[in-house]
């Protein structure tokens, strides 16, 4: 009886290696060549796409935050190694991690066994990487949720890297939001001066009016306005944005059309414009904000004015409005998304009528694309003009987000709406009067 006993538990003291317990979480059929400092691997030899964990603190990552918090703590680290991509670019493993890795959750035994190999060592954390921003409970020391003070330390921690760095992966637009392809082959600037003439047929601009655009980030649609004869006010966060739009304005010749102050949207003053574009801005408010934030836009606009908003949104609201852990700690702090449902409604109840919508997914998809190509092309460069583990953090977040575009989990609307007058007058063209 005693050898019997011994025979059958003698293999679940034995200590399971790294890629052992990757299988016991992942399956064995997993469809990348992992391979570990410790010697073990998994998947098949001939992968064309591979992992390396090089280091036991990369397993301590990935054990003591389990999903996209770790891996990505590992990764930027470098702590894990890509092969068959480049590092600025690996769109390919997100897009087999996301379509063909499924987790497990393992018996009691084996939880067990793998906590036993490990070993208390691997289960202390460590200190993340220094790109990482602190949790959520801790900014509560910068602020309360979308408070003007930490509204403004979010956006300094994702937007104030390095112009320089920005110049490599946005290329010469300057525009980090979504374009608007013609075709799937369009150059990237093609496609952001689309989107910019898009925004700008939709709210019917013209010479002469007035343009407020929040959260204009490098300036992109207040020159565009400008240079056909509106005059526009820009606000950013951050002053590094600032700086360079305010440089190209003067150098473009449009100071006498166009500003761009580093400045919180809500300390902008004046009112009575024709239009507002909020283009990429609306994922910072926060859902509790919606009303303060569509009203305030409102309140900017003349009767009949127009609001073009331009955001991510969830495909639902049945999901959480919370980004990721991997998002929120190394994206975009306090970012929120919302389903488009959810949108619609908040700038209809703030007076807004809206006349339009539609979805440019698969556009985003597209543009996330390219700056994943310019990320990889100027590696070195993006590298020197920040560091090594902020280029491989926007590898990752870029080819990341690229995959949840094109699976559906994410979407990005465009709202049209007006403000109508008191009779009800909307001031707009019984047809659409913009081309796509």
């Amino acid at each position: 009886m005693k050898a019997v006993l011994t025979a059958f538990t003698a293999p679940q003291l034995e200590r399971m290696n790294v890629a052992e317990i990757l299988s016991a979480v992942l399956g064995r059929d997993f469809p990348i060549r992992f391979t570990a400092y410790d010697g073990s691997a998994l998947g098949p030899e001939t992968a064309r796409y591979g992992l390396h964990l090089t280091t036991p603190r990369g397993l301590t990552y990935l054990a003591t935050a389990p999903g996209d918090l770790g891996l990505a703590r590992a990764y930027v680290s470098g702590d894990l190694e890509v092969s068959g991509v480049h590092q600025g670019d690996p769109y390919e493993i997100m897009k087999i991690l996301a379509h063909d890795v499924r987790v497990r959750r393992p018996s009691p035994a084996t939880i067990a066994s793998i906590m036993r190999s490990l070993g208390w060592e691997r289960l202390r954390p460590v200190a993340p990487p220094p790109q990482e921003n602190m949790p959520r409970w801790r900014r509560m020391a910068l602020g309360l949720l979308h408070s003007k003070s930490r509204d403004a330390a979010a956006i300094h921690h994702h937007y104030d890297v390095s112009n320089e760095f920005y110049e490599h992966i946005l290329g010469p637009s300057m525009t980090y939001t979504c374009a608007a392809y013609p075709s799937a082959d369009s150059s990237l600037e093609e496609a952001q001066d689309n989107k910019y003439r898009l925004v700008f047929e939709k709210l019917g601009l013209k010479a002469g009016d007035r343009l407020l655009d929040v959260g204009c980030g490098w300036g992109g649609m207040v020159r565009f306005a400008a240079k056909r004869g509106v005059h526009v006010i820009g606000a950013t966060l951050s002053r590094k944005q600032a700086e360079w739009a305010q440089k190209m304005i003067a150098h473009e010749g449009l100071g006498d059309l166009a500003e761009v102050r580093f400045c919180d949207y809500r300390d902008v003053t004046e009112a009575g414009f024709d239009a507002v574009s909020s283009i990429g801005l609306t994922e910072h408010i926060g859902l509790a904000n919606y009303p303060s934030y569509f009203g305030f836009l409102k309140d900017k606009l003349r009767p009949g004015g127009r609001l073009l908003n331009h955001c991510i949104t969830r495909p639902n609201n049945l999901q959480s409005n919370r980004a990721g852990d991997f998002i929120d700690r190394y994206v975009f702090p306090d970012g929120e998304l919302a389903g488009p449902g959810f949108i619609i409604s908040a700038v209809h109840d703030a007076g807004f009528e809206v006349r339009h919508e539609e979805n440019l997914r698969e556009h985003y998809a597209l543009t996330l694309r390219d700056w994943n190509r310019n990320l990889a092309r100027d590696w070195d460069a993006c590298v020197h003009a920040s560091d090594e583990g902020t280029a491989r953090v926007w590898g990752l977040y870029i080819s990341g987000s690229r995959v949840a575009f094109e699976t559906n989990s994410i979407q990005l609307h465009q709202v049209l709406a007006v403000k109508t007058a008191r009779n009800g007058e909307a001031q707009v063209p019984l047809g659409q009067w913009w081309t796509r």
